[in-house]
């Protein structure tokens, strides 16, 4: 059954609009339509986990498959944890609000190492238990629908599933998008016949990208194997090509990460940088034809009403169609405001081209990734990238207009000298030294100096980084840093970067490790303000295990792998040879390629990039994972200028309208990002604000207190041309809400004052708890009466500055009275002496200057008469009041 979610999700809880599930484009399909129910659970906040374009696309898939059904859920901020936890109230999905434990199956993405902890979190909340042994009866024949099959995917997952392994039913390898569907199939069929949940997970091991953790065992060497016959002995990563029609996304109402449409140009890089995991893991490089790319673009932004659009790969520069593509879209969406941003890129491959396609009336921020400050560093590590090459590419944008750049450099890389560390500071000296133009600023570097974390199937894969190290060379940067102007650093956590290689090469024996950090209060251990908390569960949980010693290997530096790998003796070629814990994931990289190229990296030896030159025998090109896709750039087209905005004011139509329901609980600024987004949806001709950044001219005249609902806010709309009133409402309603509704609508002039600026008054009804006091109505008039027949109720405020005013609120109270008494039940109280309920009517001042009469301020006048405490239950406006 659903969750009363409307008891839960109330305006005290932080961005409330994030549990709502009523975002444009959400996928509410009826329960009973269908045989299987997905829960896509992204165990982030909201805000990160809405705007995942994998998770976007997942959810768009399973949706579309016959008598499947998907859902989502998030990892609650703590106030909404806390919250469930009081209530005893399990954690539910956002479109269907049905408890989690109701579907039949839960796909976590498991993106980065530490995250193993929220996941915990959210299953402790959704009353699931948290191991796989724990799902299922001693003898595992626990029918399916106990409990939902628990899975997890991503990068982190596919590296090395081992540290968490105890916590999932299976492991989705790879792609998702054809894997995800053949496993919605499986689970259809085995519901249809009655399967087990052990037969079931057993057809599902076959499935290629499947790994079921419990028919698998560690041995003594941390090695893993199969513990039955009927079980393949390595499991394949699936690869699957993009598909950016599924890319088109839900737009949420309140701010995300990712605030834009996102498209995927390019999967897989085959650049081979030797840190680079994603690099390895992503193999064979896959384009997507440039018109699928164009059409998907111009179709999601007139889908969404986004204003910026971003094109993603590990390398959007190796897509040699970036260019033309680029063009082709901002020529297309030239009228439209509407700006592209780019991820990190190769600052070789950065052009004049490139520069038109995301500059334009604000440059977006622009950032390149050198990794090392000497050639012979990003030699070893096979960046493929010259001085020259580095040069040429921030001079070009500093030439078009960048005098602000974002690099990225790693610290601890394998070979690494002192001489290197400081290369940091030389390579940033020298670009600044060479980007100078008369009368323009000296050119400002933003620098993230991350630590390097060894990672699982890539050449530096049996490296030991010392954390003491780390210590010692960010030292040595920011002495160097401190003497330097337009520079700003920025450096990774070390113990973060500790806990991550600790955890990410590991094997099964961490997951209790994992779990007790987690009951030690570990989690969103990638937020600054959880690391200290999160760095003190980990370390305890550690030791409580026994395993400071090994954590201590990586404080102190166990090995360089580059002296292990240059020593010729025995030892150093046994400890390169010995069993690793995911060497049963089959990546299609060859194992015995990763020991060649290391020894290349010995030599500062570059590997091309097969892409575009020869193959490099890494394993992976063959039927399993099939080959490069690369697409030759297309002619560039002519390119047509950037945006200009149309800041002609012909008409201004004004909108009364209603705020309700749900929609109560979106704030003013994301409800005026809803309204430039559905104005861009309705192709509807509004002015643009000149300047640097040009914004639609619709103003709001008063913004409306969270969760208050009204039937008279006042938005206005300057058009560029006229338009009939009955035409431009009728648009209007068919793009909005169904809780924000129109009741009028009238013309007025663009040289009038705005409702803003002519604002004088609004009148409200207020919902008060009487707290068990009565309702004797004289005795409110009674009360109501003083109020009205003062001159002075003097208020005191506490401004931004922190100074002190004196308010008298009766100058701002021009009516009062009492509307209705009664007891009626309300959300959320259980007493019923609680349930007595009054309704208030109240015209006070409302000017934008900030001379408000608020609904608490009432509150506090009531209270100041009486000497006694009301709750202020709801909060409506009737009307705004202009001069």
């Amino acid at each position: 059954m659903p969750v009363a979610v409307e008891k839960l999700i109330t305006p005290e809880i932080n961005q409330p609009a994030r549990y709502l599930g009523n975002e444009l484009g959400a996928k509410h399909k009826p329960w009973d339509s269908a045989q299987v129910h997905w829960a896509l659970t992204y165990p982030e906040i909201y805000e990160v986990g809405a705007s995942n374009l994998g998770h976007i696309i997942l959810y768009n898939i399973l949706n579309t498959q016959p008598r499947q059904l998907c859902d989502r859920a998030y990892l609650p901020a703590p106030d909404l944890a806390d919250k469930l936890r009081q209530t005893q109230t399990p954690l539910f999905a956002v479109e269907s609000r049905r408890e989690l434990q109701e579907f039949d199956i839960l796909g976590f993405s498991l993106s980065y190492e530490l995250g193993a902890t929220n996941i915990l979190e959210m299953l402790d909340l959704a009353k699931i238990p948290l191991t796989w042994k724990e799902r299922q009866n001693a003898d595992g024949k626990t029918p399916l629908g106990e409990y939902p099959l628990i899975f997890a995917g991503g990068q982190t997952a596919t590296s090395n599933p081992e540290p968490y392994a105890d916590f999932f039913d299976f492991i989705a390898l790879g792609d998702g998008e054809e894997l995800l569907p053949e496993i919605g199939l499986i689970i259809e069929e085995g519901k249809v016949n009655g399967l087990t949940r052990e037969d079931l997970l057993l057809d599902l091991a076959q499935v290629p990208g499947v790994y079921v953790p419990q028919f698998y065992e560690m041995a003594a060497d941390g090695s893993v194997h199969p513990n039955r016959s009927d079980v393949p002995k390595r499991i394949l990563r699936r690869v699957a090509t993009p598909m950016p029609a599924y890319s088109i996304t839900m737009v949420p109402y309140v701010q995300t990460v990712h605030d834009r449409l996102t498209m995927e140009i390019r999967r897989g890089c085959t650049r081979g940088c030797r840190f680079c995991q994603p690099g390895m893991l992503t193999r064979p490089a896959r384009d997507v034809e440039p018109e699928q790319i164009v059409d998907a673009i111009e179709k999601g932004m007139k889908a969404t009403g986004y204003n910026e659009f971003s094109l993603l790969s590990l390398s959007c520069s190796d897509y040699l169609a970036l260019p033309a593509l680029g063009l082709e879209v901002k020529n297309r969406l030239k009228n439209k405001s509407v700006s592209l941003s780019l991820p990190s890129q190769r600052v070789d491959r950065f052009d004049e081209n490139i520069a038109n396609i995301i500059g334009g009336m604000r440059h977006s921020s622009l950032t390149f990734a050198p990794e090392a400050g000497t050639q012979r560093m990003r030699d070893i590590v096979n960046k493929g990238l010259t001085n020259e090459e580095l040069l040429r590419g921030v001079k070009t944008a500093y030439e078009q207009g960048w005098d602000k750049l974002k690099l990225y450099f790693m610290i601890g890389l394998p070979g690494e000298t002192d001489a290197d560390v400081l290369g940091i500071a030389e390579t940033v000296r020298w670009l600044q030294r060479q980007c100078t133009a008369p009368k323009r600023r000296r050119l400002n570097i933003n620098l993230t100096i991350s630590n390097f974390t060894p990672k699982p199937h890539t050449p530096f894969q049996w490296h030991s980084v010392s954390t003491a190290e780390f210590e010692r060379k960010q030292e040595l940067l920011k002495a160097e840093f401190r003497r330097m102007k337009g520079v700003k650093a920025n450096f990774t956590d070390i113990r973060i970067s500790a806990m991550e290689d600790f955890v990410g090469r590991s094997d099964r024996r961490l997951a209790p490790v994992v779990r007790r950090a987690w009951e030690l209060g570990a989690g969103m251990d990638a937020w600054w303000e959880s690391q200290d908390r999160a760095f003190a569960a980990w370390t305890e949980a550690i030791a409580e295990a026994g395993m400071s010693w090994k954590y201590r290997q990586i404080e102190n530096g166990e090995w360089n792998v580059m002296e292990l790998a240059e020593s010729e003796t025995t030892d150093s070629q046994q400890s390169l040879d010995q069993p690793l814990p995911w060497d049963h994931i089959d990546t299609g990289i060859d194992k015995n390629w990763l020991k060649t190229d290391l020894q290349r990296a010995l030599e500062a030896a570059i590997v091309p990039d097969c892409s575009f030159e020869g193959c490099s025998h890494c394993g992976v090109c063959g039927v399993d994972f099939g080959h490069n896709i690369v697409i030759e750039a297309p002619p560039i087209p002519q390119f047509s200028g950037h945006f200009v905005p149309d800041s002609q004011r012909v008409e201004r139509i004004r909108v009364i309208m209603g705020k309700q329901g749900d929609m109560a609980l979106v704030g003013h600024l994301d409800l005026m990002k809803l309204l430039d987004r559905m104005t861009r949806r309705a192709t509807l001709p509004i002015s643009f604000t000149g300047g640097y950044h040009p914004s639609p001219r619709i103003i709001c005249a008063n913004a409306l207190p969270l969760g208050a609902t009204s039937s008279g806010e006042i938005i206005e709309f300057d058009l560029t041309e006229s338009m009939e009133k009955s035409v431009f409402i009728e648009i209007l309603k068919a793009h909005l809400p169904a809780d924000l509704p129109i009741y009028h609508a009238e013309y007025q002039s663009v040289k009038s004052q705005t409702a803003s600026q002519s604002l004088e008054k609004a009148e409200y009804l207020l919902t008060l708890s009487s707290s068990g006091l009565g309702l004797d109505q004289q005795q409110w008039r009674g009360w109501i009466a003083e109020i009205v027949n003062r001159q002075e109720m003097i208020y005191e405020k506490i401004t931004k500055s922190g100074k002190t005013r004196y308010i008298n609120l009766r100058e701002q109270l021009f009516e009062l009275e009492l509307v209705d008494s009664s007891t009626r039940c309300q959300p959320g109280i259980s007493d019923p002496k609680d349930a007595e309920t009054v309704t208030l009517r109240y015209v006070g001042g409302c000017r934008n200057d900030g001379t408000q009469l608020r609904p608490e301020q009432i509150l506090y006048m009531l209270e100041q008469v009486s000497q006694e405490e009301f709750q202020l239950l709801h909060i409506h406006r009737q009307r705004l009041i202009l001069q």
